[in-house]
């Protein structure tokens, strides 16, 4: 098992170059990274001793100068060995905890899923749920021996660093969860927002790798939004349910008008239903309904669409990110009102401004897991109590 220590400011930022960008060859790192060859070499060194990089394999020999015999294509000195990361040599566990079940995964060092275990959840106590997440740990482990950490998504805030949850869908208000979990599996454990687990992969190992500026918003069960600036996640206590998007929109279920959770999110879309009809509808038949041409269904998807490209195109004008995300189960609904989504952003943006760069990924809650596995990922490589 590689010897793992933590890492100084220029080997994390060696490592996190090579985990996020692939294989480098040494030129292209100390390019990337403006150091000198004496300095990489130095960063290198214990993190292949270490166990966390190796070299690659040979590639070709660098072209020499133009000049030197044999002309621009003579290639001189000992063929470059692009540095990789072991993505083996430790595996993570990420665990999405909803109100009714535990989805777990366990990826490689890349973020890569390699398992994945859905249990149903009866009891809501921390306690039980601690029960829970250190039975599925304990059967990942029987797996995968080199376990390295536990990451924790959950819906709500979380503050103080992961140590203190306060989760609305479990009813939970100051559970120390990770440092439970910690004492239950033995396991480093570190727990986040669901919302921001999920943003922190995608910046990583995702649609946000390499941009300075992107933004994510998820709608399903809930809404999410998140801005990340310079490879890291603003941490705010706003979780946008309540922007209004359109003063004049339907009521959600609170009595208040137009707002983000109202429109956009599953429940909110369903509950639009019940209110005009009377009766339950699944998010599925509605989205069919509208396709379909049916009245009502198509009223409803496409007010919701509207508030969408809205909200999408104010998040351009305002955060100017190079790409929006939109992420979650309830993606269905550009697939039904994709053309009135995009309308709606052409409407809230100047003519001569940049096109918006919106890519849509349905995300179910595995999906969720492995971006609470990432969180693990980036103590191991950022380190305990450093700043993600």
């Amino acid at each position: 098992m590689p010897n793992w220590r933590p890492l100084s400011p220029g080997e994390r930022a060696v490592a996190i170059a090579i985990l996020t960008h692939g294989p480098l060859s040494r030129s292209e790192l100390a390019k990337q990274l403006d150091l000198s060859a004496g300095s990489l070499t130095r960063l290198t060194k214990p993190l292949i001793e270490s166990g966390l990089l190796v070299d690659a394999g040979a590639a070709p020999d660098e072209p020499a100068p133009a000049g030197l015999p044999g002309g621009a294509m003579a290639r001189q000195g000992r063929p470059t060995k692009p540095l990789e990361v072991v993505a083996e040599a430790q595996h993570f566990a990420g665990f999405k905890v909803t109100a009714d079940a535990v989805y777990g995964v366990v990826t490689t060092l890349r973020s890569e899923v390699v398992a994945r275990r859905l249990m149903p959840l009866g009891d809501q106590e921390p306690e039980a749920v601690v029960d829970q997440l250190d039975a599925m740990a304990s059967e990942f482990k029987v797996e995968f021996p080199r376990l390295a950490g536990i990451g924790i998504g959950v819906g709500g805030q979380v503050r103080d660093g992961s140590l203190v949850v306060e989760n609305t869908f479990l009813g939970w208000k100051n559970v120390p969860l990770a440092a439970m979990v910690e004492e239950r599996t033995g396991l480093p454990a570190v727990v986040d927002n669901d919302v921001a687990a999920l943003i922190e992969a995608e910046a990583w190992f995702g649609a946000g790798r390499g941009l300075e500026r992107f933004a994510v918003l998820t709608i399903g069960a809930g809404f999410g939004y998140g801005l990340v600036l310079g490879g890291k996640l603003v941490r705010t206590r706003e979780d946008g349910k309540r922007w209004i998007i359109d003063p004049y929109g339907p009521f959600d279920k609170n009595g208040e008008r137009g707002t983000a959770d109202g429109l956009l999110t599953i429940p909110g879309i369903r509950f639009q239903m019940q209110a005009a009809t009377g009766r339950e509808a699944t998010y599925a038949e509605i989205l069919d309904g509208a396709a379909a041409g049916e009245p009502l269904p198509h009223r409803i998807v496409h007010q919701s669409a509207r508030g969408l490209g809205t909200l999408v195109a104010q998040i351009a004008n305002f955060a100017v990110p190079e790409k929006i995300l939109l992420a979650g189960e309830g993606v269905g609904l550009v697939d039904v009102a994709g053309e009135t989504v995009r309308e709606a952003i052409d409407a809230n943006r100047h003519p001569s401004a940049d096109p918006v760069v919106l890519e849509t990924k349905v995300s179910d809650f595995h999906e969720w897991a492995r971006g609470a596995a990432v969180l693990a990922i980036q103590v191991l490589v950022l380190g305990a109590g450093e700043e993600r």
